[in-house]
């Protein structure tokens, strides 16, 4: 029987729509629309929404179907969701180049458009059926609450019963279909109830981690403790006396120890002994590797932008002031640790896992499983924990490696030791920043070198251009403010022994950081209250300044304060939308640092879910704190020197602050808010810890350095 997929969806009592991406973002029209997300309505009027955009944690099967469901009106709770499968071709991410990954706080910027097509369209055929079924006018018809009424007699039909009609229609092209204006909404723009809530609550939502396969076995890693080493020499004996243990299987760079369960597999690999061949880097150091960073940044960058003529305007400033700052190596520790579940057969493979690349797990698996790609398929699951690190595929690559050798379905989990010591970390970073300032105290010469890992030269090549990476040099650019002399450049320089990826916003991370501490230090050489400095620099920025009033206001700036106690301000534009922070902290005579209160102003634009962006400032909070605090991964002996929570120490709940989110009303495209209050927070902390002691921070974690 030959029947296209088309011919199958309209004769199969199920209407189903699927629209383009790129043609969404106004690409040159093909001749064959090349779905990337589909609305399925079946007989029942049950709605599905694929979704090509992974959920971990941060609300999105939740609010992307609130596009959907606001242009198809009907209600959000009827609404099932289902996680696209692999496929760059039907699923790419727009702003990603066309690959099928979540990150970068774009799966509502990527969607906002294309996503409230897709619902549109299906709404526009629907009420054609109708109107063709009772041989009226569609003008006459109206869509609500999922069924089509007939104004003037006051018919319906509900979706259920429209579908064949529907589907027997010309598609529709998503651009011939008008959107709802914003007076309009219904949905998007009111706090929604989670779609996936009741599932975590009561148990039966399944992560990577819970993957359960008919005679799986379970697998345990000694992954060489340098980064470049292998095993040398592997003693099997002990480790396969240990009841359970099935089989020992030597990989590239690790030993695995396969068992009947987890428990059987860490005794086995805890009675493992191995001899490994520690590579080039078993002398690597944390010291080793700032030295080379430190003379890397005495030599001029790749340059970034370039306005005016800096050295001339330095050099006859009124006051000149320079600073260094350095950020440190970071592990993403995610709630749930890395696994994979891997069936590798002579003519296929499967993967069951929580990955933010889906495409990047299927093409890694294919090449070392020695299969075409379209013989892989990837399970995906909810994900306890992204932030970039499940963006990468090394502990795929080494499942599948092991699976290769096992008869068997097998699972692969780390330790959280294995999670820490292997991770892939966030970059270190060390940055040179100089100032001139006029008579008045104002900057009117700024430079800015960073020094650094590129992780798109590794993850994305072709987003590397001329030296510079876009992610990198996010938000160092292309500051808020307007400052007439400017260059930024950047040294890319990629230390030994350590592997770097993305971190939940990696360039604003450290940029509004230098950014942001640096203006507050000028602020305070020019005698001038932090907030009017900045405001001083933002008359071309008015959604800049309005966040930045809002955040100074609400948080009662000016106001008097206990001694010990200070406010600190940092504002930023990343990832579309404008941010304003203010901590107020108070530091112990002992150093010791408390975070009473966080203020947030928040123009992200359109705010499609309240609640989530209210959640994901709190989030980014909760890890922009704890990394500031005391997080940072050090090296000796090329190893990493941190292992569990105990000495990577995580946030604990007795050191939350009060957080309040106020959000400014919008009218403009939705802008990203994933990892915005992680890169906020941070200046704002201590900036506040200057104002409350007088100490500046240009280091961090902060630790001890307040300490008497």
């Amino acid at each position: 029987m030959r029947i296209s997929r088309r011919e199958f969806l309209q004769t199969s009592g199920a209407l189903c729509i699927a629209f383009n991406l790129s043609e969404a973002k106004g690409a040159s029209p093909t001749s064959t629309l090349a779905p990337n997300a589909f609305v399925r309505i079946d007989s029942s009027g049950q709605v599905t929404v694929i979704v090509p955009y992974v959920e971990m944690g941060q609300g999105t099967y939740t609010s992307i179907p609130m596009l959907i469901a606001e242009e198809l009106e009907v209600a959000l709770a009827s609404v099932r969701v289902e996680h696209a499968p692999a496929s760059n071709e039907l699923y790419g991410n727009p702003l990603l180049g066309g690959f099928q990954a979540t990150g970068n706080s774009n799966a509502i910027r990527g969607a906002w458009i294309p996503m409230r097509q897709a619902g549109a369209v299906a709404r526009t055929m629907l009420v054609s059926a109708a109107a063709e079924k009772w041989g009226v006018g569609a003008a006459s018809c109206r869509a609500r609450n999922g069924e089509v009424i007939h104004t003037p007699s006051g018919r319906r039909l509900k979706y259920g019963a429209l579908v064949e009609a529907a589907a027997k229609l010309p598609v529709l092209k998503p651009e011939s279909v008008a959107l709802k204006p914003h007076s309009e909404f219904k949905l998007i723009g009111t706090p929604a109830k989670r779609l996936d809530l009741s599932g975590k609550v009561n148990g039966k939502a399944l992560y990577g981690i819970d993957v359960m396969i008919p005679g799986m076995k379970f697998a345990a890693l000694a992954i060489s403790p340098v980064l470049g080493g292998k095993p040398r020499s592997v003693d099997e004996s002990e480790a396969k006396a240990v009841p359970g243990v099935r089989q020992i299987v030597q990989l590239s760079d690790s030993v695995g120890v396969v068992a009947d369960n987890t428990w059987a597999a860490k005794k086995g690999v805890a009675a493992l002994k191995v001899e490994w061949d520690e590579g080039p880097n078993a002398s690597v150091s944390s010291a080793s590797i700032l030295a080379l960073m430190q003379a890397a940044s005495e030599q001029p960058g790749a340059i970034a932008r370039k306005e005016g003529d800096f050295k001339s305007a330095f050099d006859s400033a009124a006051t000149r002031f320079q600073a260094t700052y350095e950020m440190p190596f970071l592990a993403h520790a995610t709630m749930e640790p890395m696994n994979c579940t891997v069936h590798v057969r002579r003519d296929g493979c499967d993967i069951w896992t929580g990955t933010q690349a889906m495409t990047l797990v299927q093409m890694t698996a294919a090449k070392i499983a020695g299969l075409p790609v379209d013989k892989v398929v990837v399970h995906n699951h909810l994900i306890g924990g992204g932030f970039g690190r499940r963006l990468e595929a090394d502990g795929v690559a080494r499942a599948v490696e092991l699976a290769r050798q096992v008869d068997a379905p097998v699972k692969v989990i780390y330790s959280r030791e294995d999670d820490i010591q292997h991770d892939m970390y966030r970059p270190y970073w060390y940055d040179r920043v100089s100032a001139g300032l006029d008579a008045q105290g104002k900057p009117v010469a700024w430079q800015h070198r960073l020094t650094g890992s590129s992780i798109m030269a590794r993850w994305a090549p072709p987003f590397f251009q001329n030296g510079l990476d876009p992610d990198t040099i996010d938000c160092a650019a292309e500051p808020p403010y307007a400052i007439p002399h400017m260059l930024v450049d950047y040294v890319r320089h990629e230390p030994p022994g350590i592997r770097t990826a993305f971190w939940r916003g990696v360039g604003p991370t450290h940029n509004v950081f230098v950014v942001e501490s640096f203006i507050d230090e000028l602020a305070s050489t020019a005698k001038r209250d932090p907030v009017e400095y900045r405001r001083a620099l933002l008359s071309a920025n008015p959604r800049a300044k309005a966040v930045l009033d809002l955040a100074a206001s609400k948080s009662g700036w000016g106001s008097a304060l206990p001694s010990g106690t200070g406010r600190g301000i940092s504002l930023q534009f990343a990832f579309g939308s404008y941010l304003s922070m203010v901590a107020e902290v108070e530091v112990s005579r002992r150093g010791e640092v408390h975070v009473n209160k966080v203020v947030c102003a928040l123009d992200c634009g359109t705010a499609v879910n309240p609640d989530s962006i209210r959640a994901q400032m709190q989030s980014g909070i909760v890890l922009g704190l704890s990394a500031a605090l005391r997080e940072g991964i050090t090296l000796k002996d090329g190893r990493v020197q941190q292992a569990n929570f105990g000495d990577y120490r995580v946030l604990r709940m007795y050191e939350m602050p009060k957080v309040e989110v106020h959000l400014v009303q919008s009218t403009e495209a939705p802008g990203g808010i994933g990892e915005t209050g992680t890169s906020c927070f941070t200046p704002a902390l201590t900036n506040a810890i200057f104002a409350a002691t007088g100490k500046r921070v240009r280091k961090l974690p902060v630790g001890d350095q307040l300490s008497v």
